[in-house]
């Protein structure tokens, strides 16, 4: 049977353009490290380009040839190495989950701090089952109710991420007000209680939440929202887009004008004790 291709995860690439990114920074070739490794050039060009696997022990090997001494580069990409066809608890649910999901997933559970524009909706980390039900029935209409179950069960999975020991993520979400008077006729309860959720969250000392008003003035972000997942060492951000027809991932040096952008959006927002006191007035609103 002939070899598959190995599929390119988000992962891999990360690791590949950090690996590339560090070659370069030493003034080497692709036939100049190839040479260093005693590889054919083809091995390091397709690692390079997430298109074949490389052992944590190799990795090791080559940033020494790169000159690298940062201890840190080397765990966060001897880990990354390691974990890049890891399986995750996502797994079990690849029936409904897709694989540009289970991408994002694994970013998340890699990622040491996220920052979310949310234009429309409230993001995943922060939604209640409720909620989440409730906006996946009305937009995923070829799903099943059984799969949407288990999409709601997997958003919920995924906050696990904000508590887990050690270094929690860090997630900074900027959420337009417009998303926080949404209605659900049939349970008029889900924005209550998702807004309750919202102020519970931001209690975490590692979640920070910020609402762009009504009236705000113009920012980079009416063009959309996105998420920007960073990690530790020295992989590059990556940036997720989605739409109805599914995610894009904007990863290396396309990254950066997000990151700007960010800092822009943050400014245009509400500070987060008015933005706080604004979910606090709506929820309270839901009570009368």
């Amino acid at each position: 049977m002939p070899h598959q291709p190995l599929e390119p995860t988000v992962r891999r690439r990360r690791l590949g353009q950090t690996l590339r990114k560090l070659r370069n920074g030493a003034g080497m070739t692709l036939e100049d490290a190839a040479a260093a490794m005693e590889w054919k050039v083809p091995k390091l060009s397709k690692i390079e380009n997430a298109r074949q696997q490389i052992r944590t022990a190799e990795v090791t090997e080559l940033l020494k040839a790169y000159g690298v001494t940062d201890p840190e580069v080397f765990t966060a990409l001897e880990n990354l190495a390691k974990d890049a066809g890891k399986k995750g608890w996502w797994q079990t649910y690849s029936g409904v989950v897709s694989s540009a999901y289970a991408d994002y997933i694994s970013l998340e559970d890699d990622a040491e701090r996220i920052c979310e524009w949310t234009p429309l909706v409230i993001p995943g980390l922060l939604q209640t089952a409720a909620y989440a039900r409730e906006t996946m029935t009305e937009t995923a209409e070829s799903r099943t109710p059984e799969e949407i179950m288990a999409l709601a069960e997997v958003r919920q999975a995924r906050q696990a991420v904000l508590t887990r020991p050690g270094k929690p993520l860090q997630l900074w979400a900027i959420i337009h007000e417009a998303a926080l008077h949404q209605r659900f006729e049939v349970r008029p309860a889900t924005m209550r209680d998702q807004l309750e959720k919202l102020l519970n969250a931001s209690e975490m000392p590692n979640v920070t939440i910020q609402i762009m008003p009504l009236d705000s003035t113009a920012h980079p972000g009416i063009f959309g929202g996105f998420g920007l997942v960073s990690f530790p060492g020295p992989t590059p951000d990556v940036v997720l887009l989605e739409n109805l027809s599914g995610a894009t991932y904007v990863e290396g040096d396309g990254a950066q004008p997000f990151a700007h952008a960010v800092e822009r959006i943050r400014a245009a927002a509400l500070s987060v004790e008015d933005s706080l006191a604004r979910i606090a007035q709506l929820e309270e609103g839901h009570r009368k």
